[in-house]
C-alpha cells in the first residue's frame, strides 16, 4: 500500500488548540469483517491489533477521573473486540452516553446474533455506515453482498425500535463519497436517503452524517495509485472554510488507540501523530488520569483540510449548513 504520510507535512493549515474534553473516541482494534476502499484505518479480517482487558479498565478509570460524558466506539468493527460488551455495560452503568460505529453486516456474523438486542437493551446510539442507498454503489465500495446485509441489519435495528419516534433509540447513518469528491449538502442527501430507504425497504432512521474521505491509509493509497492525490488536496484546500475551525471535532475529542495511546483524532492516530503533551514522544492514557489538556496545541497536517472543506466534516457529520 502506498503511503501518503510524507506528503502531508509541512502544512499551511492554521494552528488550533484544544478546548474542554467532552468525548473519548476509543479504537478497540483494527480487525473488521469488511475491507472497504475508503477505510482510513486499513481495517480488515486479517488485522490482529485488539485492545486487551487491562487497557479497557484503564479507560474506564480515565472516564471516571475526567468525568467524560460521551464515548465513541470505533475500530475496525468495535463489536469484534471480546471486551466490547464489558466496556459498554460499565460505561452505561456510570451514566455515560455510548456511540457504536457499526458497519451493520456485523449484526449477522456468527457469534454476534444477539448484538442488536444488546445494543437496544443498553440504549447505545448506533452510528451505522451506509455509503449510499443504491446497491451497486455500496457493493463497489464495501464488497459484494454488503448492501443486502446492511439492509437486513437496518431492518433488524428498526425491529428493536431504533430510528422510530419516541423509542429513545437513536440510529444515525454515515455517508462517504465513492471517490475524490466532497459530500453533497447533508440536509438534501438526508432527505433523499429517508425517502429511498422508506420507499424501497420500509426503513427509518434519525439523521444522516456526511463525512469527507481522508487522503490517508487505504483511500490515500488509492489516490496515489491513480495519480489523483494532488488534485484531491487542491480541491480540499480550495474549499477551505475558516468558520469550520471553531467546531472541528479535535477541539473537544480525544482519540485513544488499542494500546491506550492518545491522539487528537482518529486520523492522526492512523498517521502515527500522537498528542503534544509535556514533550513526551507518546502519551498513554495512564499518564494524564487527572490532568487537563485544555489549551494545548493540536497536531496538524495537510489532511486537516478534509475536516474544514465545504460544509466541514467530523464524526458527527457536517459542521455547517
Amino acid at each position: 500500500m502506498l503511503d501518503t504520510v510524507h506528503l502531508l507535512s509541512p502544512t499551511t493549515f492554521p494552528s488550533i488548540t484544544r478546548g474542554r474534553l467532552e468525548t473519548l473516541q476509543i479504537n478497540l482494534g483494527y480487525r473488521c469483517n469488511q475491507t472497504c476502499k475508503h477505510c482510513h484505518v486499513n481495517a480488515g479480517p486479517g488485522r490482529t491489533e485488539m485492545m486487551d482487558e487491562g487497557t479497557v479498565n484503564q479507560i474506564l478509570r480515565f472516564i471516571q477521573c475526567q468525568q467524560i460524558k460521551t464515548i465513541d466506539l470505533t475500530g475496525g468493527a468495535p463489536e469484534m473486540n471480546p471486551y466490547f460488551s464489558y466496556l459498554v455495560e460499565s460505561a452505561r452503568a456510570m451514566g455515560v452516553r455510548v456511540l457504536d460505529r457499526c458497519n451493520l453486516s456485523i449484526l449477522e456474523e456468527p457469534g454476534h446474533e444477539q448484538l442488536a438486542a444488546f445494543l437496544a437493551e443498553q440504549s447505545v446510539e448506533v452510528v451505522a455506515s451506509l455509503p449510499c442507498y443504491l446497491q451497486e454503489n455500496v457493493d463497489e465500495q464495501r464488497g459484494k453482498g454488503v448492501y443486502d446485509a446492511s439492509i437486513r441489519g437496518l431492518k433488524l435495528l428498526n425491529s428493536f425500535g431504533y430510528g422510530k419516534q419516541g423509542s429513545g433509540l437513536t440510529l444515525n447513518l454515515v455517508y462517504n463519497p465513492l471517490g475524490p469528491a466532497l459530500p453533497p449538502p447533508q440536509d438534501v442527501l438526508e432527505a433523499d436517503y429517508k425517502k429511498r430507504l422508506m420507499d424501497d425497504h420500509g426503513i427509518v432512521f434519525n439523521q444522516l452524517f456526511t463525512i469527507t474521505n481522508m487522503p490517508i491509509s487505504r483511500f490515500g493509497s488509492t489516490l496515489l495509485s491513480k495519480g489523483e492525490f494532488a488534485g484531491y488536496m487542491d480541491m480540499l484546500k480550495g474549499a477551505y472554510s475558516s468558520e469550520n475551525l471553531q467546531t472541528v471535532m479535535c477541539r473537544n475529542l480525544l482519540s485513544v488507540d488499542w494500546q491506550g495511546y492518545l491522539y487528537d483524532c482518529d486520523f492522526n492516530q492512523m498517521l502515527q501523530m500522537p498528542i503534544v503533551h509535556k514533550q513526551r514522544a507518546q502519551t498513554h492514557i495512564t499518564d494524564i488520569m487527572n490532568e487537563s489538556l485544555d489549551g494545548e496545541p493540536i497536531r496538524i497536517a495537510e489532511h486537516c483540510y478534509g475536516c474544514t472543506a465545504g460544509q466541514g466534516s467530523s464524526c458527527g457529520g457536517a459542521l455547517s449548513d
